[in-house]
């Protein structure tokens, strides 16, 4: 494991700062958290969202999470490989972005970050990770930069709301989409280890996305997967490698447990990160 000051990790979003990240190095041999880093921010362009000129982005491109470490290691039955103090609420998490997962190791959930945007294994450039936030479930099992992860290195990203936007007349008007229960959630997930130049460890993560329940196919025809409860421990059992036992659990969620409602546009910026950004439109 190294230690110090490492660099090389890429983009952790778009504020115009350094930010320290905790970062976590899932290994087959166990899990243990890497040294404390400091990353410095790199511009990311058109990339960043899906074609931003045509007024796209990915489903699914925004979430919240507001519970507590705490909170995250009762909900999941895991074990934080980092301490509270390394861990902020986020109101606006985006590509890009250090983000909190669960996966499964030595017959434990661990709970530890992984950056949004999976860089497969054998990418020549990590810019691939840009396009690859989500990754649709119908065809998981086929595509190239997903189908052994899939077998091998699931996760769950727990979240208690996400946004999408409501195209219409021309505009685009954000909404939250919550449980009713108000409770936090598990989206599924994939991830991915890829080395640098420097030859240091980069683990990534992407959201699977289903086809629109009847609630949301009003806004879009995507959402991203959330796992029912009872299916969250077969989405992280390693042992489960078939494409007929993993696929019926990424269906659509009941529509009559969900809720939405609009917010405020200072969501469309990843810099606005505050509980307001959460409060109903006026």
């Amino acid at each position: 494991m190294r230690s110090g000051t490492e660099k090389g990790f890429g983009a952790t979003g778009p504020n115009p700062f350094y930010l320290p990240v905790f970062c976590v190095k899932w290994g087959k041999m166990g899990i243990f958290a890497a040294s404390y880093a400091v990353w410095q921010r790199m511009k990311i362009s058109g990339q960043y969202f899906q074609d931003r000129k045509k007024g796209g982005i990915w489903m699914c491109g925004r979430y919240t999470l507001t519970a507590s470490v705490n909170e995250l290691e009762e909900r999941f039955h895991a074990k934080a490989s980092f301490s509270s103090s390394e861990y902020a609420k986020s109101y606006n998490v985006a590509p890009s972005q250090m983000v909190a997962a669960v996966i499964s190791a030595h017959g434990q959930y661990r709970l530890g970050f992984l950056k949004w945007g999976l860089i497969p294994s054998w990418a020549k450039d990590p810019k691939i990770g840009h396009k690859m936030i989500n990754a649709r479930s119908e065809t998981v099992f086929q595509k190239p930069g997903f189908r052994e992860a899939v077998k091998r290195r699931r996760c769950l990203i727990p979240a208690d709301s996400f946004f999408e936007w409501n195209r219409k007349d021309g505009t685009r008007e954000p909404m939250r989409i919550r449980l009713k229960n108000r409770g936090i959630f598990a989206m599924a997930g994939l991830w991915e280890k890829w080395m640098d130049q420097e030859g240091n460890p980069v683990f990534t993560c992407t959201i699977l996305t289903t086809k629109a329940n009847r609630m949301m196919a009003k806004i879009h025809d995507r959402m991203p997967v959330i796992l029912r409860r009872e299916d969250e421990e077969k989405w992280l059992d390693t042992s489960v490698t078939e494409a007929g036992r993993l696929l019926p659990l990424l269906s659509q969620y009941d529509a009559d447990l969900m809720e939405m409602y609009a917010v405020s546009e200072r969501v469309n910026s990843p810099k606005n990160n505050f509980p307001e950004l959460l409060l109903p439109k006026d």
